[in-house]
């Protein structure tokens, strides 16, 4: 049991230093304009800080975008899944153009900022749950 506690400590520090880089990326790309991609970061940052608590409660990995679906699964608050329900759509918005003419979706400053929001909303409440 010692072993996997410590197995699981480490992955619980590997996933929230990732989560800290995917956020730092989210803000860096939001200062240089590109509103697409730092929305999109935000979406990895979130989806990584809940399956970092994920870990820390001792589940094993759900392999999916699907931000609701994580939070639910750590019985979240109504914000933080609206919150989720938000940047869920982000992940495939920023990866797969739409099938207009237009191709990928272009993201505003204003799209990004909200972005964030939602980004560290989800941050800080994981961060009080682990």
């Amino acid at each position: 049991v010692r072993l996997m506690d410590k197995r699981m400590k480490e992955e619980v520090k590997k996933w929230w230093k990732q989560t800290l880089k995917d956020m730092r990326a989210a803000k860096s790309m939001y200062k240089i304009k590109s509103y697409g991609h730092s929305s999109f970061w935000c979406q990895q940052a979130a989806e990584k800080a809940l399956k970092t608590l994920l870990f820390e409660r001792g589940k094993e990995l759900i392999k999916t975008h699907d931000l609701v679906l994580l939070a639910k699964e750590l019985n979240a608050p109504e914000k933080i899944i609206q919150s989720c329900k938000e940047l869920t759509p982000v992940y495939i918005e920023t990866r797969y153009p739409g099938l207009g003419d237009e191709g990928f979706k272009k993201f505003t400053k204003k799209e990004a900022e909200e972005d964030i929001k939602r980004m560290r909303r989800i941050i800080a409440w994981t961060k009080k749950n682990l």
